[in-house]
């Protein structure tokens, strides 16, 4: 997943990706402390997966201040 292609995405859908990343993350530590992880990097994978999405979300509510600011400012 790469931060451009989250910039396309809208508020929800960014929503709707968070929660699918963190319910996997969740599965993936469960099975990493009952010991029957293989893969440990897709933990990596997805912990960084999971800081993008909070960044493309943080972004696009700045973007959406801001506008409300300018609209306030000449309004």
């Amino acid at each position: 997943m790469n931060a451009s292609d989250l910039g396309d995405l809208t508020y929800e859908e960014l929503i709707e990706k968070m929660a699918e990343a963190k319910e996997e993350l969740f599965n993936l530590r469960f099975q990493l402390a009952t010991n029957q992880l293989d893969n440990t990097t897709r933990l990596r994978q997805l912990r960084r997966d999971v800081a993008r999405i909070a960044t493309a979300m943080r972004q696009q509510e700045i973007a959406a201040w801001e506008a409300e600011q300018e609209v306030q400012a000449h309004g």
